[in-house]
């Protein structure tokens, strides 16, 4: 196989040039050439047919949406964002991985040189993670717009109660599609989630108000010492560790700022451990799509304690790298397809226990 080929877009010349110099000292990567807009790039790309994009989301005389469904619609290519984060970027960076982008990188906003090579490691990763996407995947998650959930029924206080099940997710690359889509499918007395992803703060906040206008479940950003509800959904907040707790049939969520485990914070591995010892059989866990190995060791743990587990199958997954080290590892007694998920979650529930 030849190096990966990958095209820079920004506005910034600084920040190709430095892009440039991180992503070429890999000798597996070669850039073919950059662009400082979609307006210059759009021919360049067609040219020299790249095997990754990277992406400023936030740039002058272009709308990077419409950019993205372009290629997505038209000719679907792996995108990597990288993009300073603000309240309104953030918004437009998850709409992003809505249409297709695979990953982001969250640009620093003071000195950007340095800063971006600190971040040498995970932006290499990130795009050599993106060239081995299959691009007919990207044309099967990118949409246009988000489906809006018109409910039957407002839920009832009632479902506001204790609940002693409950359910753990987690998922990286490609996992903002795959959670909503989850999500969206589910109704109100559905037991508690809590969701892990490996995201930055800020972008768990946004994510958890998105859902939480398209959803039957209530959906927000997890908070320290609070606790979980029938109906709810929690997102782990980035860069925060979540761990549960349990107190008689009482789930609480518990935060903390312990160093990254698995290179991440929040790492799905360490909510997993702590959801095996507080629930055991009670809890169900999905690792879902993603590069690397976090959460396959939580996940074992969760079966071991009686828990029931499952990893997304490889055709649905956008990258297969978490479900294949759990599947390895043992830890998920068989694969499922993302679009089985929602109906086995609800069937789960119905269980009696012995």
């Amino acid at each position: 196989m030849g190096k990966i080929k990958v095209f820079i877009i920004d506005d910034s010349a600084l920040v190709r040039e430095t892009l440039r110099k991180i992503l070429e000292k890999d000798p597996e990567i070669e850039v073919l050439g950059s662009a400082m807009d979609p307006f210059f790039a759009a021919k360049k790309i067609k040219e020299t047919q790249p095997d990754v994009i990277t992406l400023d989301v936030e740039m002058p005389r272009m709308d990077g949406l419409s950019f993205l469904k372009k290629i997505m619609s038209s000719h679907p290519l792996p995108v990597v964002m990288i993009s300073s984060w603000t309240s309104e970027g953030g918004d437009t960076t998850l709409k992003a991985l809505e249409f297709g982008a695979l990953d982001f990188i969250e640009k620093p906003t003071l000195k950007i040189g340095e800063g971006l090579e600190k971040l040498q490691r995970e932006i290499v990763s990130k795009v050599k993670a993106a060239a081995e996407v299959d691009p007919l995947k990207l044309r099967r998650i990118a949409k246009t717009d988000t489906p809006r959930v018109e409910p039957e029924e407002k839920p009832s206080p009632i479902l506001e109660k204790t609940t002693d099940r409950i359910i753990a997710i987690g998922a990286s690359t490609g996992g903002t599609t795959a959670v909503r889509s989850i999500f969206q499918a589910l109704p109100y007395d559905t037991p508690p989630i809590i969701a892990v992803l490996h995201m930055p703060p800020g972008f768990t906040r946004s994510f958890a108000a998105g859902l939480n206008k398209t959803c039957r479940m209530k959906v927000k950003e997890a908070s320290h010492n609070e606790a979980l509800l029938k109906g709810h959904a929690y997102i782990a907040p980035g860069d925060r560790h979540l761990l549960l707790d349990r107190s008689g049939a009482q789930y609480y969520v518990k935060l903390n700022d312990d160093p990254p485990y698995n290179r991440h914070r929040p790492s799905v591995d360490k909510t997993f451990f702590s959801i095996a010892q507080a629930a055991g059989e009670n809890a169900l866990g999905f690792l879902l799509t993603g590069m690397g190995n976090d959460g396959a060791e939580g996940l074992l743990e969760m079966k071991k304690r009686g828990g029931v587990t499952r990893v997304q199958d490889e055709a649905s997954s956008i990258v297969y790298g978490m479900p294949k080290q759990a599947l390895t590892l043992g830890a998920a007694e068989e694969e499922i397809n993302l679009q089985e998920i929602p109906a086995f979650i609800q069937n789960w529930n119905k269980t009696v226990r012995k």
